[in-house]
């Protein structure tokens, strides 16, 4: 192989990369544009079927039939859901080129930043998220608050839970 289709070879190879980064990050767009419209079709449609959807309480892992389905259709059922936009995406491409993660900073007006980190899948020339995760974003200097808080809480539920 000469140097010139030596150049060509990698000029198409990023061209394929960044057209494939594009293509993602269009799909992760779509994804919250459709939460925030309440559009149940075109969300869950980003997703594989056996997607999982990991939310920010310590017992949401939602596979994606049939709980995300149901819990989904419930919340979007007026036309609302949540609204999320992403202010900052990485995205790596696995060698392979047909399985992709991420991570992003997501903002919401009412609740502030969080991350989102996921993985998505080339199924039939289409770019589906098989894995979301959400969490929330905690300041280094809030630490020890939010851990005395979050056991004060798992403290008070299993009270509850036990009665007491």
């Amino acid at each position: 192989m000469n140097i010139r289709n030596s150049v060509y070879l990698l000029l198409a190879m990023s061209f394929t990369a960044s057209a494939d980064d594009v293509a993602i990050a269009a799909v992760i767009d779509d994804f919250h544009d459709a939460a925030a419209h309440g559009d149940n079709a075109r969300y869950l449609g980003h997703m594989t079927d056996d997607a999982v959807f990991m939310g920010t309480d310590e017992w949401e892992r939602w596979p994606k039939q049939p709980d995300f389905v149901d819990y989904v259709g419930g919340r979007f059922k007026d036309g609302n859901g949540w609204t999320y936009r992403s202010v900052e995406r990485n995205i790596q491409l696995a060698d392979a080129g047909n399985i992709a993660w991420f991570d992003e900073v997501i903002f919401s007006e009412t609740s502030g930043r969080f991350r989102g980190t996921g993985v998505v899948v080339l199924e039939n020339g289409t770019w589906k998220i098989a894995h979301y995760a959400m969490s929330f974003l905690v300041f280094n200097e809030n630490w020890q608050d939010v851990i005395e808080l979050s056991k004060q809480t798992s403290a008070m539920k299993k009270n509850t839970e036990s009665g007491q």
